[in-house]
């Protein structure tokens, strides 16, 4: 474990060579400002939400978004749906030093460490132990709201191509809202040239993201992607072919 910031504690993954959550913004911070926040914003006026939390490693962006609803009063109905491929990391995060704020969740902690399921009256949880890519091609459900919050680009890049977004715009709705740490421009390219429209967003005490939706959104900056690629013609997205997938 590291304590990032915020005060809130990460985890380093040696097989990625990263840390979980960005360090400077801190875990909780990022879940909350750069994911949650701006998700629910955009989707006030739905009565249920259907999420994809890509991918779930310490459950930070699932529990900020239980937290966010607790003080804030939302009663919505809301299923979370999260593949993650270290089953040994879900084993064990009933023992993670969450912050105290997520105290209230320690049974749905205990039940996805344990099973990888959690439901209630208004609540379903569940995790996906697998290939992310492939839980997409098998995935029945539509997402209102997508958590791409994957290890970077040049970690795990299949997670980041066009190819990759193609499956995760065959799953979001027209009105869906995507959220990501990444502004890299070969990531807003991967969107954009699969139909999603690109803005930038400003997290309070963090540093910029992406939100991406394939409807055209309100009280966020728009990225002029055309300029964007006359300006940078030798830029591309990532590719499936480039890793031989």
């Amino acid at each position: 474990m590291v304590q990032s910031e915020d005060g809130s504690f990460t985890a380093y993954s040696k097989e990625f060579d990263e840390h979980y959550h960005s360090t400077k913004d801190g875990a909780l911070q990022e879940s909350l400002q750069k994911h949650v926040i701006p998700a629910f914003e955009l989707s006030k006026e739905k009565a249920e939400l259907t999420i994809l939390d890509i991918c779930f490693g310490l459950g930070f962006n699932t529990l900020a978004t239980l937290y966010y609803m607790k003080v804030n009063n939302i009663e919505k109905k809301v299923s979370i749906y999260s593949p993650e491929f270290d089953k040994e990391l879900v084993s064990s995060l009933r023992y993670f030093q969450y912050p105290e704020i997520f105290d209230d969740f320690k049974e749905i902690i205990n039940a996805l460490s344990t099973i990888g399921e959690y439901t209630d009256d208004t609540l379903h949880v569940s995790i996906y132990l697998g290939d992310a890519r492939e839980y997409l091609l098998t995935c029945e459900e539509r997402f209102d709201i997508v958590y791409q919050d994957a290890f970077s680009p040049a970690s795990n890049p299949i997670l980041w191509t066009k190819e990759y977004f193609r499956d995760i715009k065959s799953l979001i709705k027209d009105d869906g809202i995507l959220t990501t740490y990444s502004i890299s421009l070969a990531t807003r390219l991967a969107l954009y040239e699969n139909g999603f429209n690109i803005y930038l967003a400003t997290p309070k005490g963090c540093r910029s993201s992406t939100i991406a939706s394939p409807s055209l959104l309100q009280d966020y900056e728009a990225i002029d992607m055309p300029h964007k690629i006359s300006c940078n013609p030798d830029a591309k997205a990532l590719s499936d072919l480039d890793f031989d997938i």
